[in-house]
Order: structure tokens, then sequence, then C-alpha cells
């Protein structure tokens, strides 16, 4: 039977929980990237979109 301080240690060193955590802080930054990177191609979508309903539309 393992005693509480053995126990203790035991948990200190479980490093599992910090994998998922380091994953989900890489998955943020990623996310955050896009969102700057699209909101900096937004006007220019905007613009092009608004040229192909220009294009389609019948006099």
């Amino acid at each position: 039977m393992s005693t509480i301080p053995t126990a203790v240690q035991a948990f200190i060193n479980d490093e599992d929980g910090a994998t998922a955590i380091e994953y989900g802080l890489i998955a943020a930054l990623i996310a955050v990237g896009l969102v700057t990177a699209l909101t900096s191609v937004k006007s220019q979508l905007v613009v092009l979109f608004q040229q192909v309903v220009a294009g389609l539309t019948v006099p």
C-alpha cells in the first residue's frame, strides 16, 4: 500500500494533463492567427464578391 507522500509525488510527476493543455494552447494560437489573417483580408473579399454580384446581375 502506498503512503500519502508517494501518492502526492506520483501526482506531481504526472504530466498527462500538461500535454492536453499544451495542445489546447496551440489550437487557440492557431485560431487567433486565422481570425487575424481573415480580418485583414475581409475588405478585399467584400469587394471581390460585390464585383461578382455586379457581373451576374442582368441590367
